[in-house]
């Protein structure tokens, strides 16, 4: 401690190059996040819409609806009459008058019947649209296949294009954050020189000698990951609005991810660093505290 206190500059340095690296860490964390609430988003959203003849009777719909729930690609079938249909519609633009005027002047329902189906699986939906492509029915009017995968991958490569960069950039701090620790304790141990020679000379241990400038970088790590905890979660509450606007009908709270997984992400945070700065100051004091 006295040491760290004595060269308080380096180890400013030192954390605040430990606090950048880890800031970094969890924004990777937050992109993964998100990027995995934005993909699970639009899978709630995959469906496949058959709409029918308004003419068609309850009794071939139903058969059709059975024809397509067997098949095995499908997760789910729902029935939607036309009464159904004009509900849905009425709530979708209740905001909008001008919509709900001329559906009133029309004093008819224009919509028609339909199924909508859900995949099991992402990986079905091009097999499924083939399937349903297959089929001959005559009350089937028409289709509409809404290339979902398309979108999905476009959002799994923006994801992957921002956790390679981040990655590149922890890397690069984690690097930098060797060659800090390493300096930080040659510089230690270069200010006890006098006293590890006297150690060395009354019988001190190697262990006795080099655990203090062990103890050093734990600190060091310790005092970055509760300094980045104080930074991360203000940043979050700033973040978390605009999450809620652009997810709207969605629960996207890294709040209450990052809370519920605290002891595992900072824990497993703080046990990699130690790690990697004790390594960084083992090679240190094994070359400079031969005196």
């Amino acid at each position: 401690m006295q040491d760290i206190v004595r060269n308080i500059w380096l180890s400013l340095v030192t954390v605040m190059i430990l606090i950048l690296s880890l800031f970094t860490i969890n924004m990777l964390l937050v992109v993964k996040v998100i990027g995995q609430t934005a993909v699970d988003a639009i899978q709630e959203k995959i469906d496949i819409n058959l709409f029918l003849k308004p003419d068609a009777s309850e009794d071939e719909i139903l058969a059709l609806k059975t024809k397509v729930s067997n098949l095995p690609e499908v997760k789910e079938v729902d029935y939607i009459s036309k009464k159904q249909a004009l509900e849905k519609f009425k709530e979708k633009h209740k905001d909008n008058p001008e919509i709900l005027a001329a559906l009133r002047e029309l004093g008819v329902n224009p919509l028609t019947p339909s199924l909508v189906i859900k995949p099991k699986r992402l990986e079905d939906f091009d097999n499924l649209i083939n399937r349903l492509n297959a089929f001959d029915d005559e009350i089937i009017e028409s289709r509409n296949f809404t290339n979902y995968k398309l979108l999905l991958n476009k959002i799994n490569s923006i994801t992957d294009k921002v956790s390679r960069a981040g990655m590149l950039l922890a890397a690069i701090f984690i690097f930098i954050t060797l060659l800090v620790v390493y300096n930080a304790v040659r510089v230690a141990i270069y200010t006890h020189r006098r006293e590890i020679m006297i150690m060395r000379l009354v019988g001190a241990s190697r262990a006795f000698i080099q655990m203090p400038y062990l103890m050093s970088s734990i600190i060091y790590t310790l005092i970055g990951v509760l300094a980045v905890m104080l930074i991360f979660y203000p940043f979050l509450k700033l973040l978390q609005p605009y999450l809620e606007t652009f997810f709207v009908g969605y629960n996207v709270n890294l709040l209450t991810y990052f809370y519920g997984q605290a002891w595992l992400i900072f824990g497993l945070q703080f046990v990699g660093l130690v790690v990697i700065n004790i390594l960084a100051s083992l090679f240190a004091v094994r070359k400079y505290s031969r005196v």
